[in-house]
């Protein structure tokens, strides 16, 4: 067989020109319908891999302690028992008795009693008279030794007031002599007090010596 001829055989040529020209218009017809678009897309396309973990089994559990020995100590020895000694033989004491005394007592000289009168009783005592009781601090129903009625004030006739009452204290000196008035209460208020303190401090008291507080009451009628 000559291969030389084989190579330069047209039809063989025209074979294969045919084939590549076939593959080329595939390849563009591809590339024009958008399939080959879809190839390089799916060939792009990531691949997902998913590594699935190997499950491992449970640490089997510790083994339990060994149980702990108790050394018990051993019993203290007894101790011996302490020989027997016997006693000595003692000879009881002898007690010698002492020898008795007797004594004569001589009887006491008799006394002779005398019988003395009793003493006379004392004499009675002077018993002091009794202290007079305490003065109060503030005395009430003392009687005046001159006086000035108190005047009715032409105010509360004007206010169409008919009666009031008022409640003084006053401050009597050594003399009796009033050094000071104060009013305690007053009924209405504010319409008797002034007369009441000017006539007050006009009264004279009995003289005792010594300064003490009196309580006066004071009332007012007009019907008077």
């Amino acid at each position: 067989m000559d291969f030389a001829r084989q190579q330069r055989d047209p039809t063989r040529h025209l074979i294969g020109i045919t084939f590549v020209v076939v593959l080329h218009a595939l390849i563009i017809w591809a590339m024009v319908s958008g399939l080959a678009r879809k190839a390089v897309e799916v060939i792009k396309k990531p691949i997902t891999a998913t590594i699935i973990e190997e499950i491992k089994a449970p640490p089997p559990p510790p083994p339990p302690p060994p149980p702990k020995k108790v050394v018990e100590a051993p019993p203290p020895p007894s101790a011996p028992p302490a020989p027997y000694v016997p006693p000595p033989d003692i000879a009881p004491p002898v007690v010698q008795s002492a020898p008795t005394i007797t004594a004569v007592t001589p009887e006491p000289p008799k006394q002779e009693y005398k019988i003395e009168a009793p003493p006379p009783p004392p004499p009675p005592k002077a018993e002091a008279p009794p202290a007079p009781p305490p003065k109060p601090a503030v005395r009430r129903g003392i009687t005046p030794v001159t006086r000035e009625d108190p005047v009715y004030p032409r105010a509360a006739i004007r206010a169409g007031i008919d009666k009031g009452r008022v409640l003084a204290r006053v401050n009597i000196d050594e003399q009796g002599n009033v050094t000071d008035v104060i009013i305690v209460s007053a009924d209405p208020p504010r319409h008797f007090e002034s007369s009441v303190r000017e006539a007050l401090s006009k009264w004279k008291f009995k003289a005792e010596g010594e300064k003490y507080v009196g309580e006066i009451e004071v009332v007012f009628s007009l019907k008077d």
